[in-house]
């Protein structure tokens, strides 16, 4: 009986720590809710009719769907029975692939998960990549259906697709060839080519890149192998780099519609087209001038992350550099920074931007500043805390016993030291400064009017909840979405940087 116990524990705790169990779990259900939405959109209730391609796009989705649960059963009985995924379940992940054609994210992701039983970090950036550009590419097909393109788009289209075969040789030779804590010298040909692809605004290109020529070039290198540990704990995290996918997509795509986009069907009014439902050629519908709703909430988006990154990164930068002072030095320079702060941090931050922009005017620059400036005090204090503890520690010692000056040690051997909790901390907040970002403009004193950002999207939209929802529902979701991401992501850098939380 103790020992029927005991293999049950044991059985559980593999599903529980089975990548692939969980992640083919978390699939069919994300697959689940698209397809439940794709069934409530195929049906048009003024007409009473069938939407024929949402109706095809809901039968597929759901028979890819009802596959992944077949998988995520296979996978249970093979851990269960077995103790492993056996080899013909690994196999079927292939047929899943073919989801890839519908664009279904989480059922790509899974199967490229499935068909690999042992998976470097370089293989699973390696097949993020891939999909990110690969959604580009789908979003950015999607404006052959429109009356007209940009002038720029053939060529745009073909450089993504040629960038996206690169892509997918790249997840086939890190398949083949990378190995934990292995990577052949001979894959830094592929390194550079990376780096190159990564203008697209491929964040994962850009990171896997990076990675492969610093673990080719520093194979030795205690600092590197704790990195890389970090890194193995993230891309194991789905919802995190679920989460990071988005923002990948989202910053990718803001820069390709500079050549696959329209900017005059986001701005310009067309009285012809007020107030359209979503269709082929409009796929969010049209606003009540008449612009295009998917156009303009692409081209927000790009309004969105650079006020949010850029009102995260001036508070961590300032906050990070006074706290570090204030923590190092201690005595009155402590007092006079931190007193200092808490007169700024009395005062509450959407307060102080509505002031800031009220005094200077609303634009893109005074957002950024107005958001920024509210934030410094936590930033301080949470950098000041992280160097309190780490001035005590025998490395901190021995460099001031070697003769090295004030400054050197705290940005050379505290900071360095500090950062993890200060990363956690600024992914969290940009989510934070996106909704405030959203809330001004919706108030009329963030982004100029005129301008397509969400929250002014949103605002102009909340007037037609009754008759056209959807003009608030696409922006709302938008908006949800990049804050989800980004709060996914930061609780996933906060397990990876702390190997306790495993």
């Amino acid at each position: 009986m103790v020992n029927a116990s005991a293999a049950r524990r044991e059985t559980q705790l593999k599903l529980k720590t089975s990548q692939e169990y969980r992640q083919a779990g978390f699939a069919w259900v994300g697959s689940l809710i698209v397809t439940l939405a794709l069934l409530l959109s195929s049906y048009d209730w003024e007409t009473q009719a069938i939407k024929p391609y949402v109706w095809v796009a809901c039968c597929l989705y759901g028979a890819f769907t009802l596959l992944q649960v077949l998988l995520t059963l296979l996978i249970r009985r093979d851990i269960m029975v077995r103790g492993e995924i056996h080899g013909v379940t690994r196999a079927l992940g292939y047929i899943q692939i073919l989801s890839l054609v519908t664009g279904n994210v989480f059922l790509v992701t899974a199967a490229f998960q499935l068909i690999r039983k042992r998976k470097s970090p370089e293989y699973t950036l390696a097949v993020y990549t891939l999909l990110t550009q690969i959604a580009v590419i789908a979003v950015s097909a999607i404006n052959l259906y429109k009356p007209y393109v940009a002038d720029t788009f053939l060529t745009g289209m073909f450089i993504l697709l040629a960038v996206a075969a690169f892509h997918l040789l790249v997840v086939v030779l890190t398949a083949k060839f990378v190995r934990r804590r292995q990577v052949p010298r001979r894959l830094v040909w592929v390194a550079y080519p990376l780096l190159l692809t990564s203008l697209t605004g491929n964040l994962f290109a850009l990171a896997l890149g990076i990675i492969l020529l610093v673990r080719i070039r520093n194979r030795d290198n205690p600092a590197v192998a704790g990195w890389e540990d970090v890194l193995e704990r993230l891309t194991r995290n789905t919802t995190a780099m679920l989460g990071l996918l988005f923002i990948a997509f989202l910053f990718s795509v803001s820069v390709c519609s500079y050549v696959t986009f329209d900017y005059g069907m986001a701005v310009d009014n067309n009285y012809s087209l007020i107030l359209q439902p979503p269709s082929l050629a409009y796929p969010l519908g049209t606003d009540n001038f008449g612009r295009c709703l998917f156009t303009r909430i692409i081209f927000g988006a790009r309004i969105s992350l650079i006020v949010g990154v850029m009102s995260t990164v001036l508070p961590l930068l300032l906050g990070g550099t006074l706290g570090a002072i204030s923590g190092y030095y201690g005595r009155y320079t402590d007092n006079i920074i931190m007193r200092a702060l808490d007169v700024l941090y009395a005062i509450p931050g959407i307060l102080l931007a509505i002031a800031i922009i009220a005094a200077f005017g609303a634009n893109t620059v005074n957002l950024i500043l107005a958001l920024s400036v509210g934030a410094i005090p936590t930033y301080a204090r949470t950098m000041r805390a992280n160097v309190l503890q780490v001035s005590t520690y025998e490395f901190v010692d021995a460099a001031r016993a070697f003769g090295s000056s004030n400054a050197a040690i705290i940005f050379k051997h505290i900071v360095p030291n500090s950062l993890a909790p200060m990363i956690v901390k600024s992914t969290l907040t940009i989510g934070g400064a996106v909704i405030s970002t959203s809330s001004l403009s919706f108030l009329g004193l963030g982004i100029e009017p005129h301008i397509p950002e969400w929250g002014n999207i949103l605002k102009l939209g909340s007037t037609y909840l009754e008759t056209n929802s959807y003009l608030a529902i696409f922006p709302g979701l938008a908006i949800i979405a990049l804050v989800l991401s980004f709060n996914f992501l930061g609780d996933g850098l906060r397990d990876a940087l702390d190997p306790k939380m495993e």
